[in-house]
């Protein structure tokens, strides 16, 4: 297959993948945006005022970062884990697979999906939220980065998630019981300092802190652990589950049964 036959098929995925939740805007982009509003409203605005400042910056300012991540977490994760199961129980996916498109292309197109509606739903919660608060760039390539490698992840752990899930219910396991409870864990309404320093401990554990730790020290420059350690973190689990993605779409039984 010709380099320009593959960016046509890669294309056409991404394509399919975004006109499939425009449509749909009322249910996939709408909603972020509603649920950031009421998040500063009550957090913000009545919380946020008797909690005052948080390392320097208005309650408001350090929880808008934290806000804008956990919406690119969840629709990232949600576009590929709703999109591909739905091809694989449909019986689509294996049209694909005994074409002449290379599963790393396929694979491609859908993350790519998935990173397309985090990036676009991360846009509009950032324009919802600079009605609430001051929104400011320290480092805007810290910002991008991060961006695209956690809804890069996001978007091939629900890939995983999709290949495994046996029916629709299957895809709400890992948002409902671990993604869920690791993002409002993840250091969004809070700093790890104001916690005892074992839980302090036991939350770096949690890698959802590091990617938004990473996202809210592109905005206001403060962070809770390391930078270069984010990075590392983001772009070695990005390279295991693309391998295993990679695996399971073109070994896997579950997409041929």
């Amino acid at each position: 297959m010709t380099l320009n036959a593959k960016w046509v098929a890669y294309r056409t995925i991404v394509t399919k993948e975004a006109l499939r939740f425009i449509r749909i805007w009322v249910q996939t982009v709408l909603p972020p945006a509603i649920t950031t509003i009421l998040y500063f409203v009550i957090f913000g605005n009545l919380i946020g005022g008797a909690i005052g400042e948080v390392q320097g910056y208005t309650y408001s300012q350090f929880i808008a970062p934290g806000l804008i991540m956990m919406a690119v977490i969840n629709n990232s994760y949600a576009n590929v884990v709703s999109s591909f199961f739905s091809a694989k129980f449909h019986g689509n996916i294996q049209e694909m697979l005994i074409s002449p498109i290379p599963g790393s292309v396929v694979l491609l197109g859908y993350i790519s999906g998935g990173v397309v509606r985090g990036i676009l739903v991360g846009i509009l919660v950032s324009g919802v939220a600079m009605f609430f608060t001051d929104i400011r760039i320290h480092n805007i390539w810290i910002v991008i980065s991060i961006v695209l490698l956690t809804s890069s992840l996001l978007a091939q752990a629900g890939f995983i998630n999709a290949y495994y899930a046996k029916s629709f219910d299957g895809m709400n396991i890992i948002p409902i019981f671990i993604l869920g409870p690791l993002t409002y864990l993840g250091g969004v309404f809070y700093s790890i300092d104001m916690l005892p320093e074992f839980w302090q401990e036991v939350s770096l554990l949690n890698p959802i802190l590091y990617m938004i730790n990473a996202f809210r020290y592109g905005f206001l420059g403060i962070s809770d652990v390391s930078i270069a350690m984010s990075f590392a973190i983001l772009i070695i689990v990005n390279i295991t589950l693309f391998s295993l993605s990679l695996y399971l779409l073109k070994h896997g039984r579950s997409l041929r049964d």
